[in-house]
């Protein structure tokens, strides 16, 4: 049985739109399929007469989308992120169907999370820093000889197996002991002193942090610490920043 509260839980971010034609087909495929909430980053015009023609039915949800200036803004409160790509471009995350995902989405938004799906521009996607954002990626299994997939497609496809999973009646797991998962803000906040902390401690040395710290980030990521692990880890950085204080005292 559907649960009725989850569909407003879940949220398709689109990043970067170049055209706003696939803004109002996109607003119309989720709408068709039950869901609202549309969250652009960005976008290259919006509002737009294109945009409100393609919607054709749906105009509510182009009237209540949110526009932000950065990604981390578009995903606060979510505490399940999934990013579409055609490409894996070497990115170590899991990667999952979209009827996996949309089942994991359905699951996580019935338990009372916020959940978000990420796409991509239309020509580049989602590019290594965005889906830095991302729990898990997502891939449309397309034939080999030609992925392109339209991005208000990609939005359908999506929406429609979240369709399916709330039919389905998606079983809830049960709820796990202690605090709720971080949610991204706090997952960011746990970067920065993340990244703060390995500079005061010199654990660089003089190299580029780059590559480290992504690579921490990912990991932290797949682990989705709750927020009384994330309190932990905060003070782990602050004990060891801390102690190099002392030592140069």
């Amino acid at each position: 049985m559907s649960d009725p509260n989850a569909s407003p839980r879940i949220r398709h971010v689109l990043v970067r739109t170049s055209h706003p034609g696939n803004i109002g087909s996109a607003a119309r495929a989720i709408r068709t399929m039950g869901f609202a909430r549309l969250n652009l980053v960005r976008p290259h015009r919006f509002p737009d007469p294109e945009a409100d023609a393609l919607a054709a039915g749906a105009p509510g949800v182009l009237d209540a989308a949110q526009v932000h200036a950065q990604l981390a803004d578009a995903l606060s409160g979510c505490t399940l992120v999934l990013g579409l790509s055609a490409r894996r471009r070497g990115v170590t995350l899991p990667e999952l169907d979209p009827r996996a995902a949309a089942r994991q989405a359905w699951q996580a938004a019935s338990a009372g999370q916020q959940v978000a799906l990420v796409f991509g521009n239309e020509q580049s996607g989602l590019d290594n820093a965005e889906l830095a954002h991302c729990h898990a990626m997502v891939r449309i299994p397309s034939v080999e000889d030609y992925g392109s997939l339209n991005l208000a497609q990609a939005v359908q496809v999506m929406a429609y197996e979240l369709r399916q999973a709330s039919l389905e009646g998606t079983p809830q797991a049960l709820p796990e002991p202690g605090d709720p998962p971080a949610e991204m803000a706090q997952m960011e906040q746990f970067f920065a002193h993340l990244s703060q902390a390995l500079h005061d401690i010199d654990f660089h040395k003089g190299r580029s942090p780059r590559t480290i710290e992504l690579r921490l980030r990912k990991l932290f990521m797949r682990a989705r610490p709750d927020q009384r692990e994330l309190r932990i880890l905060h003070g782990i950085l602050a004990e060891a920043q801390r102690v190099k204080r002392d030592s140069q005292a």
